[in-house]
């Protein structure tokens, strides 16, 4: 046999060996998410499913939704963003920034009022806790960037709380930070996303009052697949595994209201 036919006798091989073992192990590509920090525990569980299940893995970013989108115009490489408001990703897909038909309404997010079992602060009482000048620091996101954040600001003045908190406020980054300063008791109490409050952690640790949905506007929160992703069909397996039962289960159970 020449050596023209030994090599490709050896390349028919080779590719037989991949399809035994799985020829997606040599085109296994590395996803990278952007997503809001209220996602932090449900979109880590997706992860591990959507890496188990697939060859393919992922990088995760997670912080505030308006940091996101502002990195995100100046081309940040990203191939999914998740936002804790659907405006954003709205905006990218108007800008040209995001794949035409990709935006995903993906859930509904809820805020606490969130303090820890050893605090004296008592949460059943409502958002009225806040009144209390016992209190000397309330953790919110910053509501700059962070859509958590406008929702706090939004309940407390719904409830007419917001004058005699505003001096008292500590903002974090995003709201994963808001919840720590809580949990760290650097903060007596905190508004925080119900997705955190139902963390194994932050469960076990606290207690937390559920802020009614009509006093703010809701937090409707969306996915999108930029256009400059370099992995596009790997981004939309992933979104379609947030779309699927067990995705929808994950989500339901950290406490999102999830799209019918």
């Amino acid at each position: 046999m020449s050596a023209i036919g030994k090599l490709a006798l050896s390349l028919v091989m080779l590719w037989a060996g991949l399809c035994v073992y799985g020829v997606e192990a040599a085109v296994a590509e590395e996803v990278t998410i952007a997503a809001a920090s209220d996602l932090n525990f449900a979109i880590k569980e997706l992860i591990a499913a959507y890496e188990q299940s697939s060859s393919h893995r992922v990088k995760l970013s997670l912080g505030s939704s308006g940091n996101f989108y502002a990195q995100i115009q100046n081309g940040a490489p990203f191939d999914l963003y998740f936002s804790a408001d659907i405006g954003y990703p709205k905006k990218l897909e108007e800008a040209g920034l995001a794949l035409p038909g990709s935006l995903y309404r993906y859930a509904v997010g809820r805020i606490v009022v969130w303090t820890g079992k050893k605090s004296s602060v008592d949460v059943s009482k409502g958002i009225d806790v806040l009144r209390d000048p016992a209190i000397r620091k309330i953790a919110i996101a910053n509501p700059k960037h962070a859509p958590y954040g406008r929702a706090a600001v939004a309940a407390m003045e719904y409830f007419h709380v917001y004058d005699q908190a505003k001096d008292r406020l500590v903002f974090g980054e995003n709201i994963a930070q808001a919840a720590q300063f809580v949990e760290s008791g650097a903060c007596e109490v905190g508004i925080v996303a119900l997705s955190l409050a139902l963390a194994p952690t932050m469960k076990v640790g606290g207690v937390y009052w559920e802020i009614p949905a009509g006093a703010h506007p809701p937090l409707e929160q969306g996915a999108v697949i930029l256009k400059q992703s370099r992995h596009p069909e790997a981004a939309r397996q992933f979104v379609e595994l947030m779309k699927s039962e067990t995705g929808q289960e994950v989500m339901a159970r950290y406490g999102f209201t999830v799209p019918q």
